[in-house]
């Protein structure tokens, strides 16, 4: 059996406030949730650009990638999945939703305290996206 592989790329990016730019996303007969811009990674695309494209094509920033942070290794519903996860600051671009799959509802900046009770895309990344809120709270 051939072995089936996904690689994509996350940004998470903090505000002065404490809080970290999420999407909400969904197919339409599906529960929306919560998540942070991110997506495939194309053919001859670095895993950093895939992170800036994915997060321009999703919430319309221009981002700066900062720094990897931490790369996932799952396994969903057979595929071996493996998402590079960097932090990233806005240097450019204006808020507005322009998924060409239309699959992106809204775009907000959530707290620590709305991110530990919202429905989250992927469950498993609450406690990184509640360390990262704290770890650059502390840095300011």
């Amino acid at each position: 059996m051939e072995k089936i592989e996904w690689f994509g790329a996350a940004g998470l990016c903090s505000n002065d406030n404490d809080q970290i730019l999420m999407i909400k996303q969904g197919s339409l007969d599906e529960e929306k949730r919560w998540s942070i811009p991110s997506g495939g990674k194309e053919e001859n695309e670095t895993y950093e650009d895939c992170c800036v494209r994915e997060f321009s094509e999703e919430t319309g920033y221009d981002i700066h990638v900062v720094k990897p942070l931490f790369l996932k290794e799952t396994k969903d519903q057979g595929v071996d999945v493996k998402v590079h996860y960097f932090e990233v600051e806005i240097i450019g671009g204006t808020e507005r939703i322009q998924d060409p799959d239309h699959l992106i509802y809204a775009i907000e900046w959530k707290s620590a305290d709305e991110i530990r009770y919202i429905n989250l895309s992927f469950p498993e990344d609450r406690d990184l996206f509640l360390t990262f809120i704290k770890e650059n709270a502390d840095d300011l």
